[in-house]
């Protein structure tokens, strides 16, 4: 503060014939539990061959800064209620409730789509610092990525905190530690690539995202810092919303 299936085909016992002098025809009857469990097996498998394939794309970016202590120290600011944030970039970020956020992501393009998710968190507040976590995520965007929002999963935790060994250091370090993860069910226009290409694809979309946000966020934090150290309690946004 990110396919494929198989199926496999049952051989079918053929019922034999015979014809004795009397021209009598026996058949083989197969109980009907067992015909009953055949019929759902093949059914399952015709479920599990009709599913779309899923991908799934992980990405993770760590990132710390030095920060210089000024007259009221960086632990005390890291631990400040969630209730007294600043949301730091009102172009991005409004306030929910205490403890609540909404952040509309960076535009950005996936196999030429254009895709803009607007993520639900929650701050839980720690010893020596605070973890967002994810609530929910909306796409917005191309058609084809809104209608993908019922067939996909994200979560995310952004763990942020500084290192308390030595309060009186003048410097100490502040890092931010985020992980997400996503799986979605394959578009119909996705499915000619091979899964491997399009996870790979996802994968560094997530990277290329974590890698602008979450320097520009450990920036705003330091400024943030800086002014609320030096007696500004106004807590007002310091972003503009540009990358």
């Amino acid at each position: 503060m990110v396919l494929g299936s198989s199926s496999t085909l049952t051989s079918t016992r053929l019922i034999s014939l015979s014809f004795p002098p009397k021209i009598s025809i026996k058949t083989a009857k197969k109980p009907l539990h067992s015909q009953t469990t055949s019929f759902q097996l093949l059914r399952l498998k015709a479920s599990a061959a009709d599913s779309p394939p899923k991908a799934r794309f992980v990405a993770r970016r760590k990132e710390s800064v030095s920060v210089r202590q000024l007259n009221r120290p960086l632990i005390e600011y890291m631990s400040l209620p969630a209730s007294q944030y600043s949301v730091l970039d009102a172009e991005r970020i409004e306030r929910v409730d205490d403890n609540t956020f909404r952040c509309y992501v960076y535009r950005f393009k996936f196999f030429n789509f254009e895709v803009c998710p607007v993520l639900l968190v929650r701050v839980e507040e720690q010893p020596n610092g605070c973890c967002i976590k994810l609530l929910s995520c909306k796409l917005e965007g191309s058609p084809i990525v809104v209608a993908q929002n019922d067939k996909f999963d994200a979560s995310m935790v952004n763990r942020i905190s500084c290192d308390a060994n030595g309060n009186d250091s003048s410097v100490q370090k502040l890092t931010s530690d985020a992980v997400i993860e996503v799986t979605i069910e394959v578009p119909f226009a996705f499915r000619p690539f091979p899964l491997g290409m399009v996870e790979s694809s996802g994968t560094q979309v997530l990277e290329q995202i974590l890698g602008l946000m979450l320097p520009r966020f450990m920036a705003q934090l330091v400024k943030d810092y800086q002014a609320w150290a030096s007696g500004d309690t106004s807590r007002q946004p310091l972003g503009t919303g540009e990358i």
